[in-house]
């Protein structure tokens, strides 16, 4: 074989059709944000708990979290695509209430944004 036959062999021919399924693999969903909004009727035990069960937040992170949505009224609590955004949204949503505070009447508020 000579150095051209050699060449040609090396070089992998790629059709249109693979080229066009290379793009649409790369191609991402755009991120959504799980916010967790603020309410008197959980404790900061019950948020870390919940951050770490639902989200895998270690509880200092947890902590920081509950301190952030405590004083702003609203966190972003993880990023994601739309589909696990809305999974995880109503996981929280299906958590359940407070039961170190009397009269929790359920599970803490969350809902999803797209990220800019």
């Amino acid at each position: 074989m000579g150095e051209e036959s050699a060449a040609a062999v090396a070089e992998p021919t790629v059709t249109p059709k693979k080229e066009a399924n290379k793009e649409k693999k790369q191609r991402r969903q755009p991120p959504y944000h799980v916010i967790l909004w603020d309410d008197d009727d959980h404790t900061y035990p019950y948020v870390i708990t919940m951050l770490q069960e639902l989200f895998g937040h270690p509880p200092e992170m947890g902590f920081k979290l509950a301190k952030q949505v405590d004083a702003a009224g609203r966190v972003i609590v993880c990023t994601t695509t739309r589909e696990r955004a809305e999974l995880k949204r109503d996981q929280v949503h299906a958590y359940g209430k407070d039961d170190l505070i009397n009269g929790c009447k359920g599970s803490m508020k969350a809902s999803i944004e797209p990220s800019e």
